[in-house]
This record gives structure tokens, sequence and C-alpha cells, in this order.
């Protein structure tokens, strides 16, 4: 017979008949509760469990204990790596602990982000972490103000003391990092950015890039912030045509916002045969896999997304488990400048060989 055919007939009546004990004997053992239990009883009902390839209806465990043991995570891109890894950390640390996860992609839409929280809220969810969109801010307010745990992943509200959130610290990090880059030499540092919006990552990002210019650089830096469509990638080859032309005897150096901005600056460059480090220096937030292999390497700013997963996670069971109430905790995890060669300017490399 088919493993998961006997498993879906499988009772807990048929499982305590074959172990010879009761119904409640059997509750007992798979909630973990053995205070009146043998060890021969547990070993007997073990090997029923396993002979009867036996698994417990979360739905009907769910109905006596009033708890699903569901938590819900909203992704707001799930095709970035960065996201991938927060999945990763959140799906870990639930998993073992028991508890479900049922996952939701919106695509940076808010009515998608929304509509994504009513129906997994339809699965009795006990919590929610969000990596939110940056939109709904009073939304997620109210929901948790209901009573329903909640916890933002990486970005934060406006107000990011109002809800529990696990975030990377961008302000310092990207701040020190145009310090390292007009130690390096650069005449000029730009802003490569998609749609900043109400992604409160991006906006801190940026407010660094404005306060570093005007202290480090005595320039407005508005005037060097360039929009990205990640679609097309014409836009940003426009930026760098533009800003060769405009500036030709500048050692300039790029920062992307993240990785996919960096994406489509190195398409850009490559379409139009730019290279690396000789015609910009380039550097970025988020730390790829692929950003050392990249001729000569590229510096980035590396921040631990599968940490901020499991912080998230762990913060919100324990939301769960103690209770919503006090003070919402705002927590921020330090990343780490990684150097490598595409910020070291044409003029010094030069002039070192």
């Amino acid at each position: 017979m088919n493993n998961n055919i006997k498993r879906a007939k499988t009772t807990i009546d048929q499982v305590a008949s074959d172990a010879g004990v009761s119904t409640t004997t059997i509750s007992r053992y798979l909630n973990g509760k053995f205070e009146y239990m043998s060890v021969k009883t547990r070993e007997k009902i073990q090997k029923v469990i396993e002979e009867l390839d036996y698994r417990p209806s979360n739905i009907a465990r769910s109905l006596k204990s009033h708890k699903s043991g569901a938590v819900g995570c909203i992704i707001a891109d799930i095709t970035n790596p960065f996201s991938s890894y927060i999945v990763k950390g959140v799906n870990d640390v639930c998993r073992k602990n028991g508890y479900q996860v049922l996952f939701s992609n919106t695509d940076n839409r808010p009515e998608s982000e929304i509509e994504s929280i009513k129906s997994l809220l339809d699965n009795q969810l006990e919590g929610l972490i969000v990596n939110t969109t940056g939109y709904i801010d009073d939304y997620l307010i109210d929901l948790n103000n209901q009573g329903l745990p909640i916890v933002m992943a990486d970005r934060c509200l406006k107000n990011r003391f109002l809800l529990d959130t696990i975030t990377t610290e961008n302000y310092d990090s990207t701040f020190d990092c145009f310090k390292f880059l007009k130690n390096q030499g650069y005449d000029k540092v730009v802003f490569f950015t998609l749609e900043i919006g109400n992604n409160s990552s991006r906006y801190i990002r940026h407010s660094a890039y404005i306060d570093a210019m005007a202290k480090l650089y005595g320039i407005d830096g508005n005037h060097f912030t360039y929009i990205l469509d990640k679609n097309n990638t014409q836009v940003c080859r426009n930026y760098l045509k533009d800003l060769k032309n405009s500036y030709p005897n500048d050692e300039i150096a790029i920062f992307a916002v993240n990785g996919v901005a960096l994406l489509n600056i190195l398409h850009s460059m490559k379409q139009e045969k730019m290279e690396i480090a000789k015609d910009f220096g380039v550097c970025s937030f988020d730390d790829w896999e692929w950003t050392s292999l990249i001729e000569p390497g590229i510096t980035t700013i590396a921040q631990d997304s599968y940490k901020t997963g499991v912080k998230a996670a762990q913060l919100l069971l324990k939301r769960i488990e103690a209770g919503n109430d006090g003070k919402k905790k705002y927590s921020e995890i330090p990343p780490k400048l990684v150097v490598r060669g595409s910020t070291t300017p044409y003029r010094l490399r030069n002039s070192n060989g």
C-alpha cells in the first residue's frame, strides 16, 4: 500500500488500539507529556507509530488546543537572494520548534501584501513575520493591536519602534563606506538605487549618502542620485555614459543600494564595454556569492540575512509563547565592509603597478 494513503487512513484510535493504551495516552505522548508514562509504554507507542507510519493531523490538534502551530511569513521579493536567506532562517527556527511556516511573496506590491496577509490569516496564524513593502504600516499596527504577534524582518515601519523589528544596521555602515571611498582617493561618489519609495533600508542608506556627501565632499548628494529601472538597463547605460562625458578626468565610484541594483550596473557596464575600477569604482550593499568571483572582486557591505530570519523567528515565537504585551524590540544586526579590487582607483592601481 502507498505510504501516503496508509498514513492518511491511520487514526489515533488505531494507534491506541495497536499499542493497547487509551487515546488520551497517545495524545499525551504526541504532545511530549511523559510524566505519568513508563519508558516501556513510550517505546511501545513509538514502535506502533513507526509501523503504521502515523502522523497526527495538525488541524485536529489545533482544534483541541486552540492553536494552529502555524506562522505566516510575508516576503516582498522572493527572487532577491537576500530574501531567500531570510526565508531559510525563519523556516529553520520554526521547524525546529514545531511550527509550520506559510510563506507568501508580494512582488513589492502593497495591494498584494494585504491580500496575502488576509489569505494567510484564514489559516489561524499564531504570528506573522513581515518583510514589508513599506505602505501598509497602519494595517500591520492594527493587526498587532488586535493581538496578533508581528515581527518586521529587515524593513521597518516609519516609526520603527511600534512593532518588533529585526534589521540590518544601515546608516553607520553606509556612511563608513563613503569614508573608505574618500580615503581611497575618489573625486566623486554617486548613488545608484532602485525606486526608494517607502523602502526603509533604501531610504536610510540614501540618507547616509546625502549626509556623507555634505560632510566629506561638500556637495548635495541629491544631484548625484540615480534611479534605476531593474527591467531596463538602458536607463543605467545612459547614466554611465553621461557621467563619463561630464567628468572625464575624475575618479568616480558608484555605490549600489543593493545587489539588484549592482547587477543592473554590471550588466550596463559590460554592454558599454566599461571596465570595473578602470572606468568606475564599484561597491554595493549585499555580498552575494558571485561578487568575489567577478574580476577584480566587488567591494561590498555584507549583511547577514540568514541571521535576520533566525532572530525574527526567535522573537516571534517568544511573543507567541510568552505574550504579545510589553515594549517592542528594535534590533540591528551589524554588517561588515568586505574590501576587494573594485574600489582601488585606476590611477592608484597604475602608480603601484
